[in-house]
């Protein structure tokens, strides 16, 4: 049902919050991880592709569809109350499938998309043998990504791989064409040194002023780590740690299967588990089982 316009879009309160200071997006790869996230006190996340492929057995090679991808970032973004930025690939194909991406992600409730100018079959932006489409076409579709948007605040972060193709030279040349294109954020990925985050940000401040910068702070890869503090004061205002809780948990399942293998018991292992009663109460168990009022019923 309508609100009526009272309640501001999700891209509207991520805008409003990247206004004020520089945010850190954990990423979610399920609707409980974007719970739990909601519940540390984070105020925005990050729905990485990387992270969807691999919680359906599969590598981050673009292999999920618009469709399944539109619909688990939907599942993760409706279970909070903060904003999420959906990473879409290189927008399913050509301008005409960008637009229709717009349209589904929009539809399923994320604050904004992350665009790509990789060719297809994409890679992690930090392995090799990534291959670039030209700047024309990746202008071309964020122009209709942008043009294709209801919402004016549904942000369009645009990412640019040429750091590990082409140099930082033609990063930042691909930058500025995107930022003229409609992009509302750039994602330079895979930068190797502080000194690059602070170069391309220097840069980017004089040919465009205070378009929101994006950095990505993934595991074993190209990047150091670097803090949010950090990246901050090099001129960061979206620090992404996308595939952070996919990989602890993917490592504490594995020790305790090999544990419960080699034991035949998980005794040892209650005290690193939620309890019954801390799962129920970060799945709001207790809201579900109130009796609902005439309001609930009716829908109004």
């Amino acid at each position: 049902m309508s609100d009526g316009g009272r309640n501001p879009s999700p891209g509207r309160c991520l805008r409003d919050l990247v206004g004020t200071r520089t945010l850190v997006l954990p990423g979610a790869f399920n609707a409980l991880t974007a719970l739990q996230i909601e519940r540390a006190g984070f105020e925005a996340m990050y729905i990485s592709g990387a992270a969807l492929a691999a919680a359906r057995g599969l590598p981050d090679l673009g292999l999920l569809s618009m469709t399944e991808m539109a619909a688990d970032a939907g599942a993760i973004a409706r279970a909070v109350g903060i904003p999420a930025i959906a990473d879409a690939d290189t927008g399913f194909g050509p301008p005409l499938n960008v637009a229709r991406a717009v349209e589904e992600f929009e539809r399923a409730g994320v604050a904004g998309i992350q665009l790509e100018d990789q060719e297809m079959p994409k890679k992690c932006g930090h392995l090799p043998g990534k291959r670039l489409v030209p700047v024309d076409e990746m202008v071309a579709k964020l122009r209709a990504a942008a043009a294709a948007r209801r919402d004016r605040d549904f942000v369009i972060v645009a990412r640019t791989d040429a750091r590990a193709v082409d140099g930082i030279e033609a990063a930042l040349a691909r930058a500025e064409a995107y930022v003229q294109a409609g992009a509302d954020a750039i994602f330079p990925e895979a930068l190797e040194s502080a000194d690059e985050f602070r170069r391309f940000a220097e840069r980017m401040r004089k040919a465009a002023g205070t378009v929101p910068l994006v950095a990505n702070m993934t595991e074993f890869g190209k990047t150091p780590y670097l803090s949010a503090r950090e990246f901050e004061a090099l001129g960061y205002r979206l620090v992404l740690f996308p595939v952070t809780a996919l990989r602890v948990a993917a490592k504490a399942v594995e020790a305790m299967l090999a544990e419960l293998r080699q034991t035949g018991t998980q005794r040892e292992w209650l005290g690193r588990m939620q309890t019954r009663q801390q799962l129920y109460e970060v799945l709001r168990y207790a809201e579900y089982e109130r009796e609902p009022t005439p309001c609930d019923r009716s829908g109004t």
